[in-house]
């Protein structure tokens, strides 16, 4: 799947809104929401800076270099969502 920048730059904003969320609540979560938390938070520290630059540079490579972003993203977007579970007890 060619991933073009318009779709990185979705992902990235998607991520980045979900992530500024959570940041706001983690100070009420449990101990093992709050180590999820900095281990994802490593993740996103390396994912950034690739999704930025991938995002001004996306030509012939974009398929691989996007789907491996897009696997990490996907895996950021489901630990993002089972932290929000956990805070709000859905």
């Amino acid at each position: 799947m060619a991933i073009d920048k318009e779709d990185l730059a979705q992902i990235a904003a998607r991520l980045k809104e979900q992530r500024d969320e959570l940041r706001v609540q983690i100070h009420l979560a449990t101990m093992e929401a709050k180590e999820e938390w900095e281990e994802l938070e490593k993740k996103w520290q390396q994912l950034e800076p690739r999704l930025a630059q991938a995002k001004d540079g996306i030509v012939e490579t974009s398929r691989t270099v996007g789907a491996g972003l897009e696997v990490v993203a996907e895996e950021l977007g489901a630990a993002y969502r089972r932290i929000r579970e956990r805070l709000t007890g859905s």
